[in-house]
C-alpha cells in the first residue's frame, strides 16, 4: 500500500459554500477534503492565468512616478 503525504490544515469558508461542498460530499459519498482537492485539481490551470498582485500593469510605473515626484518636492 502506498503512503500518502497528508497534512492537517485549517480553510474557512464562507457558510454558503461550505453547505454547497458538503451537499456535494453527500451526493457523491465522499470526504469534504476529497471534494476540495478534485475541485482545485480541476481550477488550478484557470488559476495560473491570474496575475499576481505584483504582476498587475501600471502600478509599478505609477508608485516609482509619485516617489520621483516626492523625491524632487524634497530638494
Amino acid at each position: 500500500m502506498s503512503e500518502t503525504d497528508k497534512r492537517k490544515q485549517s480553510l474557512y469558508f464562507p457558510e454558503a459554500m461550505l453547505k454547497e461542498i458538503s451537499a456535494e460530499a453527500t451526493r457523491q459519498d465522499r470526504s469534504l477534503s476529497w471534494i476540495v482537492q478534485k475541485a482545485w485539481k480541476a481550477a488550478r490551470k484557470e488559476f495560473k492565468n491570474i496575475p499576481s498582485v505584483d504582476d498587475v500593469p501600471g502600478d509599478a510605473s505609477e508608485d516609482s512616478a509619485s516617489q520621483d515626484g516626492a523625491s524632487q518636492e524634497k530638494k
